[in-house]
């Protein structure tokens, strides 16, 4: 199973999706893509098996799950590091997406409760965890 970790600007979420992955799905290879370099090396730190920079890795990925911001199905948002092709690749990927609502990218979900971004990062995780638990 892949699970793909997609994140910008300095990769924090990202970083912290990926922990939450190795520690609660160690078995799942994870696969980081940084829109940037910066958030690229910041997820390789944190542990991901692989790893890769821009929009090409996010469109010929292979995905089971995806992981990140809600701003990656949102063209041109995360301050413009989303491209039109990075959102419709995520958006039609076949695989389950995970995303969570980041104020960051001008979207707001109805319906979401307010919380910490370690709230999220748990749930996000949860989510995964539950999702290939099943797939299986």
């Amino acid at each position: 199973m892949k699970i793909v970790v997609i994140d910008g600007q300095g990769g924090r979420l990202g970083k912290l999706l990926v922990e939450a992955v190795k520690d609660r799905i160690p078995q799942a290879e994870v696969l980081a893509v940084g829109t940037n370099g910066i958030a690229t090396a910041t997820m390789q730190k944190a542990g991901a098996d692989y790893v890769a920079t821009g929009e090409n890795p996010v469109v010929r990925g292979v995905m089971d799950v995806v992981l990140g911001p809600l701003g990656i199905v949102v063209a041109h948002s995360i301050l413009g590091e989303v491209t039109p092709r990075i959102a419709e690749a995520v958006g039609g990927c076949r695989g389950k997406k995970i995303l969570i609502p980041m104020n960051s990218c001008g979207v707001s979900v109805a319906g979401t409760q307010e919380m910490g971004l370690a709230g999220y990062v748990k749930l996000a995780a949860d989510q995964a965890e539950a999702f290939l638990r099943g797939a299986r």
